[in-house]
């Protein structure tokens, strides 16, 4: 013969539990989200560096900034990703690299790229925001 259940046992039990799930819940999504923005920025650098390498050396540098910005070289619309401005886009960086031959190298970067959580804390536990390191592309440019 089963044992009956005192009542209100399951509902006891999801009270125990869910802060654990919600908290569970939200961690995975800020984690996501943080990586959508991280690539987002690693594939707006890659375009731009792309762009820089088909044209003369220290020639665009502005539209590459806009490039990586805003996703285009007129610098019109929304930043791709939250946070993401001109000011954090260092000049690129052209350099001859080994002998005979020699090759013209061009270099983007994006510095201390910040991300901001959606919530501020959860249950205590503080989310703040993550600042990432640089994030740069190299690329051999025509010579």
């Amino acid at each position: 013969m089963l044992k009956a259940r005192p009542k209100g046992t399951a509902a006891i039990e999801l009270a125990l539990l869910l802060p654990i799930l919600l908290l569970l819940t939200l961690v995975t999504t800020e984690f996501g989200r943080a990586i959508l923005e991280y690539n987002t920025v690693v594939k707006s650098v890659r375009n731009a560096t792309r762009y820089l390498a088909t044209r003369t050396p220290n020639s665009k540098t502005s539209e590459a900034k806009n490039l990586v910005v805003f996703g285009n070289t007129t610098g019109t619309g929304p930043a791709l990703a939250p946070g993401l401005s001109l000011a954090r886009v260092a000049n690129p960086v052209w350099q001859m690299v080994g002998s005979n031959p020699t090759t013209n190298v061009v270099t983007l970067t994006v510095q201390a790229y910040p991300f901001k959580s959606l919530f501020a804390s959860v249950f205590g536990v503080s989310f703040g925001s993550v600042i990432f390191g640089d994030i740069s592309a190299s690329m051999r440019s025509a010579l």
